[in-house]
């Protein structure tokens, strides 16, 4: 759908919080970008695509639709065949009790195209509009699941060698080889996998999907398809199809429903063939903020108050794969402004921050995270990000950095916040420098999601209550009543409250009961929704360790992270498992996921 820029502008001028100002600005930003009004408008935050579409929707006369593609039956899809459908950017989406065809449209001024969809339809259709990103959802109804699409694929080419030696014939642009590639990338990014796994067996290859965290397997393909599976995916990435016996990385980019994908892959020879592993990273998403990442209350408080100071140094610790990246994108992407020099060395770059400089490390050319950090410093920075510290070396630079009106971030390995305090001891970091140094420190993990539509409530009964009271040590520190307390804050903060209308009665708590009272857990066959999974999506469960003055004086004298720990959880911090059991009670998460990610018994 294209729209007028004067029309856009005309639709700017109606909404209510616009300016004159920012319209303005977005006139001369169109003339130095060369990209179209109504791209700009959304890409500024100023209008969702959904808003502009409904407002230019009400200017035309023509219905606006809120496209569900997962409602819509496969007879009715079926109505205009998938070819058509794909070139015309339509949809039938139901037929209405009297025979009426209900198409929805991305731009229904075409007129060539609804000149053709009528003679495949008959004239006895009505028109809607709807956004680009639900039309391409629809559309995406027509594939069937993975492993009806890989069987057609692979069956159609049956008469393929038994071997597993490969010709040029296996690696081009449309040979079933190159296909199953493309299938096995598009449904992981649909499935929201952060990770695609292709393993070789000794009879059959397995590919493995990473989906909230946990690895689900998929198919299981032909062992014959090996080779050319792997030299396929080698060509995307730019590496070497020859090299069987050392681990290689490289990266592509692939399109998939409108949006761009980057994918970082690792190869290893193992004993059975060379293991694949591809990371789908979305280079078209937006940074979350802060509360849909999970941060609330006090936590979020010191988080955004340590951020927004000229210098110091925040750090992020947890296991790989517990989202301290995506923290750091959101915090860097908040941070992003035209008069600040926001400067990173990573090991690898995962997100793009437009606007940041950002340094790949690479030791083979003598770029190390000291050494990086190093020739930023020169770089005039205001804001640096260093990937991780890893030893005394960086240790001191980032601190030094710090120390001389840098502001800092970094990540390191430790299991809670208070072990990174005697972590940066032990590389030899004065403690003095620590304590004048370090603002925050986030330790985090990634829960799964309960399904708002599907989750169930439920009593625990006497024995479980009693053992959450134990693990979770809700008799410490004023037990029942400091959880009350806690529960209090978390509604007054809105955590937990859903956007959706199912299950929202069971969002709120009376203050005047038991906190324990009603837990949630997975519905057992999920739903639609959730795609029979009972869970939708991650969210972090955090400890954030504020440096107070009674704090410093524990660092200064070498205390251990224990006793750190004591004194920050009686300063007010909430423990990464506290956190967690809040959630849970909020419906947002269950007590086997907050066991599952942390170390309590």
């Amino acid at each position: 759908m294209r729209i007028a820029d004067s029309l856009v502008e005309k639709l700017l001028h109606h909404r209510e919080g616009i300016t004159k100002e920012q319209i303005a600005a977005l006139r001369e930003q169109e003339i130095t970008e060369k990209k179209p009004l109504q791209d700009l408008v959304i890409k500024n935050n100023l209008m969702s695509e959904k808003e502009l579409t409904r407002l230019y929707a009400e200017e035309i006369e023509v219905p606006f639709v809120e496209l569900n593609g997962h409602e819509i039956k496969h007879d009715v899809l079926k109505l205009i065949p998938e070819r058509i459908a794909r070139q015309y950017h339509a949809v039938v989406f139901e037929v209405d009790a009297s025979g009426v065809n209900q198409l929805a449209m991305e731009d229904p001024d075409d007129i060539q195209a609804l000149n053709f969809l009528q003679k495949q339809l008959g004239n006895n259709i009505k028109v809607f509009i709807t956004t680009s990103s639900l039309l391409q959802s629809a559309l995406d109804q027509y594939r069937g699941n993975i492993s009806s699409e890989l069987t057609k694929v692979i069956s159609s080419d049956d008469d393929a060698d038994e071997s597993e030696e490969i010709d040029e014939s296996d690696l081009a642009e449309d040979s079933p080889v190159a296909q199953t590639v493309n299938i096995i990338i598009e449904y992981g990014v649909k499935a929201g996998a952060s990770d695609i796994h292709i393993e070789p067996r000794e009879n059959f290859v397995v590919v493995r999907y990473r989906i909230d965290g946990l690895l689900r397997e998929a198919n299981k393909l032909p062992r014959k398809l090996l080779g050319a599976l792997v030299s396929r995916i080698k060509i995307l990435s730019n590496l070497k199809i020859d090299e069987h016996r050392a681990p290689q990385d490289g990266r592509f980019k692939v399109e998939v429903s409108g949006l761009v994908y980057a994918l970082r892959v690792s190869t290893l020879p193992i004993l059975d063939g060379e293991k694949v592993v591809m990371r789908i990273l979305n280079e078209s998403s937006k940074p979350a903020d802060f509360n849909e990442l999970g941060f609330w209350g006090e936590a979020l408080a010191e988080l955004k108050q340590a951020i927004i100071q000229p210098h110091g140094m925040v750090l992020v610790t947890g296991p790989t794969g517990s989202g301290k990246s995506t923290t750091l994108f959101s915090v860097l992407s908040a941070l992003n402004t035209p008069n600040v020099n926001i400067s990173t060395v990573e090991d690898p770059i995962e997100y793009h921050v437009v606007g940041a400089n950002q340094t790949q490390v690479n030791p083979v050319a003598g770029m190390t995270f000291t050494n990086g950090l190093r020739a930023l410093l020169r770089q005039d920075p205001n804001i640096i990000m260093v990937g991780e510290v890893r030893d005394r070396e960086t240790a001191d630079l980032a601190v030094q950095a710090a120390l001389t009106g840098h502001l800092v971030f970094s990540t390191l390995h430790t299991n809670n916040a208070a072990t990174c305090l005697p972590r940066l001891l032990d590389m030899g970091v004065e403690p003095f420098l620590i304590a004048s140094t370090i603002r925050v420190i986030i330790a985090q993990r990634l829960v799964r999601r309960l399904c708002v539509d599907c989750r169930e409530a439920f009593t625990p009964d006497a024995p479980s209550l009693k053992q959450l009271v134990k693990t979770f040590h809700l008799d410490d520190n004023g037990g029942f009543k400091k959880m009350n307390e806690l529960e209090s804050a978390a509604l007054s903060d809105g955590i937990g409250k859903s956007s959706s209308s199912k299950g929202a009665e069971t969002d709120r708590l009376s203050s005047s009961e038991t906190t324990i009272k009603r837990l949630f857990k997975a519905h057992e066959d999920g739903c639609e929704s959730c795609n029979h999974a009972g869970f939708k999506g991650r969210i972090g469960i955090y400890e954030v360790l504020e440096n107070s003055t009674a704090i410093q004086t524990l660092i200064v004298s070498h205390a251990s992270s224990e006793t750190i720990e004591k004194a920050a959880i009686a300063d007010g911090m909430l423990s990464i498992q506290l956190d967690g059991f809040i959630k849970a009670l909020r419906g947002q998460t269950t007590i086997e996921e907050i066991l599952r990610v942390t170390s309590l018994e």
